[in-house]
C-alpha cells in the first residue's frame, strides 16, 4: 500500500488567504487537530488547531500570523509504514502527500488510516486471537502457520511486538476459527507458551459492534 492510496479527497486543505474562523470550523466538521495549507499546488505546511484557539481575532487571515508551522510530508509512493511512523512520532491528524516536485497530492487523515489498519490486520472477520511468547530465535511464522493450517484454519492476519532489553517476543494471530482448543494443545505441543486466547463469539460481536461504532463516530 502507498501513501497515494490512502488519500482522502473529502479535506480540502487552507489558503493563507483564509481566516483562523474559517480554519476552526474546518478542523471542527472534519475532527481534527491539523490542517494543510496550500496556495495553488505549493504546500507551506501544516497549521495547528492549539496555536489558533490562542488568536485573539478570529477574523484574520493565516498568512498574516506569526504560527509554528510544521512541515511534515510523504511523498506519494511511500510505504504505508512510513505513514504510520511519522503519525506516531510526531503525533499528528493529518498527513500531506506531495509528488516529487514538491506538488500537493491531498492529506492522509488518521481515520483512514484507522481504517485502513483495521483491514489489514482484519479487525470485523470473525475468528479468534491468540497471543504467543516466543524467543526470539524462534520467530518462525511458516511453523506457526502449519500449527493453525493442520486444523483446517488459516491465520488472517498477524503481528510481532518485541519489549527493551527482553529477548521474548510477542506474537498475535488472527485467526478465522473461534473454536481454538486444537490449535492451543498442538502450540502448547512444540512448547510455544500460549498468554492469552480470546475466541468467544460473543466477544467478537462486541469487538465488530464498538468497531463499527468507532467508525460511525468519525465519519459524522
Amino acid at each position: 500500500m502507498f501513501a497515494s492510496e490512502l488519500i482522502s479527497n473529502a479535506i480540502p486543505p487552507l489558503r493563507t488567504s483564509d481566516t483562523v474562523q474559517k480554519a476552526l470550523d474546518r478542523l471542527s466538521e472534519f475532527k481534527l487537530y491539523h490542517l494543510p495549507i496550500v496556495n495553488e499546488t505549493q504546500f507551506l505546511g501544516l497549521v495547528a488547531e492549539e496555536e489558533l484557539i490562542e488568536v485573539r481575532d478570529a477574523e484574520q487571515t493565516i498568512g498574516s500570523l506569526s504560527l509554528a508551522i510544521l512541515n511534515p510530508f510523504v511523498y506519494q509512493d511511500s510505504h504505508i509504514y512510513d505513514v504510520i511512523r511519522l503519525f506516531d512520532q510526531l503525533k499528528l491528524s493529518v498527513l500531506p502527500v506531495l509528488d516529487y516536485n514538491k506538488n500537493y497530492l491531498g492529506v492522509i487523515s488518521v481515520h483512514s488510516l484507522i481504517g485502513y489498519s483495521a483491514e489489514i490486520y482484519a479487525v470485523k472477520e470473525p475468528g479468534g486471537v491468540i497471543v504467543l511468547e516466543i524467543s526470539n530465535r524462534n520467530n518462525s511464522l511458516s511453523h506457526m502457520a502449519q500449527i493453525v493450517e493442520a486444523d483446517n484454519a488459516q491465520i488472517l492476519s498477524s503481528y510481532v511486538q518485541s519489549f527493551p532489553d527482553s529477548t521474548k517476543l510477542e506474537v498475535t494471530l488472527k485467526i478465522n476459527k473461534t473454536e481454538l482448543s486444537g490449535i492451543i494443545s498442538s502450540f502448547e505441543r512444540y512448547n510455544y507458551v500460549v498468554k492469552a486466547v480470546f475466541n468467544s463469539t460473543s466477544t467478537d460481536q462486541g469487538t465488530e459492534d464498538r468497531y463499527n461504532s468507532f467508525m460511525n463516530y468519525l465519519n459524522v
